[in-house]
């Protein structure tokens, strides 16, 4: 079970919980922190004080005095008016991630929410219930206001949720899981939607997913290399010990390990060629770039992902409660259009080996992987595809943060786009992926032409995964290739090449 307490969660817990289903508890350290700053707060609505967010309106309306008979109504209210995203729904482990980051933001005491809040979001994430969240509508400040407003509602059993596969109302959700709705009390519906939790689950979720695709990047790269008779000296180590990026130097010592005894590689080894072209040559610096890109990405995110991020904040041990702006998703919008640049690079270089592999003129091979050229078009198209998806991935890779539009009537007169970021960043590895698996049938494809030799035992490995566990052929005719892409691209971002 992983106690969250606002300060310690790491990827590899989140991937537990949104992946695995890994129960969650709140830390009796944090629950003694929100029970203080929940007093504090109490003893403020009991004097009257008027505060933004507890007994006043929001955004344009901070001016709007609340009575204190209507607190209750008013967070209410707050929910309902801001549930308005569109769009189709996050993934259930995508709205797992939201939920974790929700509570672990509200566990580190500065929220001004009771216990019972967070203990809710832990029962309905520990017992699947997942509220339907729609995917757009959020312009990351004041936080995911209207996709957290729909994760809201179901607290309070209102809205839509899914639960053992049925999508049912918040409220028979919550009761057929055994859990009862929240009674909202002062600034408990505000902190449960003013915060980047959705921008920040669907990143850390992409940087997981990003860090596979690169690992499958240099073993499907190292496969094309020995595919097209290229050099292993690319991956020489004194070449990155001449430029000591951690990436560069991760990338080199994985494709040196890939085609180390490959016969293939040393039937070719006084060949007298001098070059490969870039995109063989280039990819410990490409791909170990990617890694750099991911590795920034990751360390952004984890201060993210346990940081308070709601609107006010409430300063117990200060008494103070202090109205500012870390709702904004400025850091996370930034990183998150790095990270698509960089994926989308992946991407890029990938289909330039698969060209390669291809090209007659390159790689020795019969044109296009194939058995009697002309009759048969082999992998000529599989190429067109990976153009297509190369281009699409140069449009989507716009950065979002560049862009900024006012909301709430001049209050909120610049905001991050951060959920597009990672909207647009989800779209761009399901690209790249594609993009890796037309690169592993290519390779796959190439490996076998250089029959009888063999490749490394790495390599070996890789063939034998599409040839044996997707049921995918060396092809010597022209068949229909329907679906064939999308298994093993979903193979790959399933699975990583562990290799026994």
């Amino acid at each position: 079970m992983i106690s969250i307490n606002g300060n310690s969660l790491n990827i590899d817990d989140f991937i537990k919980v949104i992946y695995d289903n890994e129960q969650v508890k709140l830390s009796p350290e944090a629950r003694k922190n929100v029970k203080k700053c929940n007093d504090y707060l109490n003893s403020i609505v009991e004097k009257g004080e008027t505060v933004y967010g507890i007994n006043t309106g929001f955004g344009k309306l901070a001016g709007v005095r609340i009575d204190d008979s209507k607190l209750e109504e008013l967070q209410e209210n707050l929910l309902l008016s801001h549930a308005v995203g569109v769009g189709e729904p996050l993934s259930e482990e995508e709205t797992r991630g939201v939920i974790l980051l929700r509570a672990n933001c509200l566990a580190k005491g500065y929220s001004g929410v009771r216990e019972q809040v967070i203990d809710t979001l832990i029962g309905m994430l520990n017992a699947g219930v997942h509220p339907v969240i729609p995917s757009r509508g959020s312009v990351g400040a004041s936080g995911d206001l209207a996709p957290l407003a729909h994760l809201a509602l179901v607290l309070i059993g209102r809205g839509k949720a899914k639960y053992k596969n049925r999508t049912l109302n918040g409220a028979t959700a919550l009761k057929k899981a055994g859990l009862k709705p929240l009674k909202l009390g002062p600034k408990e519906g505000l902190a449960l939607i003013n915060g980047t939790q959705v921008m920040t689950a669907l990143g850390l979720k992409s940087i997981y997913l990003a860090s596979r695709l690169v690992e499958w990047a240099d073993l499907i790269g190292a496969a094309g290399t020995d595919g097209i008779l290229g050099s292993a000296t690319i991956a020489y180590t004194g070449v990155s010990d001449l430029r000591p990026y951690r990436g560069q130097r991760e990338t080199a010592r994985n494709i040196s390990r890939y085609l180390k005894n490959s016969e293939i590689n040393l039937s070719h080894r006084n060949c007298g060629k001098v070059q490969d072209n870039y995109s063989f040559r280039c990819m410990p610096q490409v791909h170990g770039a990617v890694r750099n890109a991911v590795d920034y990405a990751l360390n952004t995110l984890t201060v993210e992902a346990n940081s308070v991020t709601d609107n006010p904040l409430i300063f117990a041990g200060s008494d103070k409660v202090i109205s500012a702006g870390n709702f904004h998703g400025e850091p996370v919008a930034l990183v998150l259009d790095y990270l698509s640049m960089a994926v989308a690079e992946l991407g890029n270089i990938s289909e330039r080996r698969v060209a390669a592999l291809l090209d007659p003129n390159l790689s020795g091979l019969p044109p296009f992987l194939a058995l009697e050229s002309g009759l048969n078009s082999g992998f000529m198209i599989f190429q067109v595809t990976a153009a297509a998806l190369v281009s699409e991935n140069k449009v989507l890779a716009h950065p979002s943060s560049v862009d900024s539009i006012p909301t709430s009537a001049n209050q909120e007169d610049h905001v991050s786009m951060g959920t597009t970021s990672a909207l647009k960043l989800g779209n761009i590895l399901i690209n790249t992926s594609r993009v890796l698996a037309i690169e592993m049938l290519s390779a796959a494809q190439a490996i076998d032409f250089r029959r009888p030799m063999k490749s490394s035992n790495y390599i070996e490995w890789m063939v034998s995964r599409v040839r044996e566990e997707l049921n995918i052929p060396f092809i010597k005719h022209d068949q229909e290739f329907t679906n064939v892409i999308d298994e093993v691209s979903d193979y790959i971002l399933e699975t990583s090449p562990e290799i026994k």
